[in-house]
């Protein structure tokens, strides 16, 4: 048989029902029986029986002597370690960038909080012909864009000495700083509305670590004339929605 470098779409059905299992008992989040299992599944008892035997030498499940059922083993958290071990954020991030650009045709960004700002990353273009230009290593100015308040409702800092104003809209008063910060945290997204470039409006949700802590920031930027505040909440429920599944493998 050639080789073409692609994966066989063939399934193996004996690996798909041990799959169907393991996935029944990860979703049950408990000890299941063997005809819990089979009505779950709807795999008849005796190859669950054979399957939970087979998975149980791997320890990829777990016999409970005490009540007959089963449960996952320590195998799968072995294994789940090593996936999350070989995952980097942009290589998570960067299918639900470019789904976001399709869908809001907006531009898409990716970016890291570091010090005093945050930087792109990663980042999908606008297909639009009048769009927002993103650059990778661009940085981000916190108290002016959408993923620079992320930054300050997450635990960034502002550098020292009086805010910049960029346009008539820049906030520039520490206290009003202070409340917008507060709503981003509030809300779980924020927004700058040509605060750093009169024609810009933007919004950004955090990607946040198990512990809560920020990893990065997805945004979605684009002209002021057609990126309408109505256009940055429905961008805006999307960025928090697809942030949060990302967040999930951290």
């Amino acid at each position: 048989m050639a080789r073409t470098g692609q994966p066989a779409t063939r399934h193996v059905a004996a690996v798909q029902r041990a799959m169907d299992i393991l996935g029944v008992l990860a979703d049950a989040r408990a000890e299941l029986g063997t005809n819990e299992i089979a009505r779950r599944t709807g795999i008849n008892v005796s190859t669950i029986s054979r399957i939970l035997a087979t998975l149980a030498s791997g320890d990829l499940v777990t016999h409970v002597p005490a009540t007959g059922r089963y449960r996952l083993g320590l195998g799968v958290v072995r294994l789940a370690n090593a996936v999350h071990e070989g995952l980097d954020i942009q290589s998570l991030a960067r299918p639900y960038l470019t789904e976001l650009a399709a869908r809001t045709e907006e531009t898409v960004t990716l970016s890291v909080p570091a010090t005093y700002e945050a930087i792109t990353l990663d980042f999908a273009q606008s297909p639009l012909s009048v769009r927002s230009v993103a650059e990778v290593g661009r940085t981000s100015v916190m108290h002016a864009t959408a993923v620079g308040k992320v930054c300050l409702a997450y635990g960034g800092s502002l550098p020292a000495g009086p805010l910049k104003s960029f346009t008539e809209r820049t906030i520039v008063d520490p206290a009003v700083l202070d409340v917008e910060v507060a709503r981003v945290r509030e809300r779980g997204w924020a927004q700058a509305l040509g605060e750093r470039e009169a024609d810009l409006n933007a919004v950004a949700a955090p990607v946040l670590s198990t512990s809560g802590t920020l990893v990065a920031i997805l945004g979605v930027q684009g002209p002021a004339v057609r990126f309408s505040p109505r256009a940055m909440t429905t961008a805006a429920d999307l960025l928090t929605d697809r942030a949060a599944r990302i967040s999930a493998f951290l």
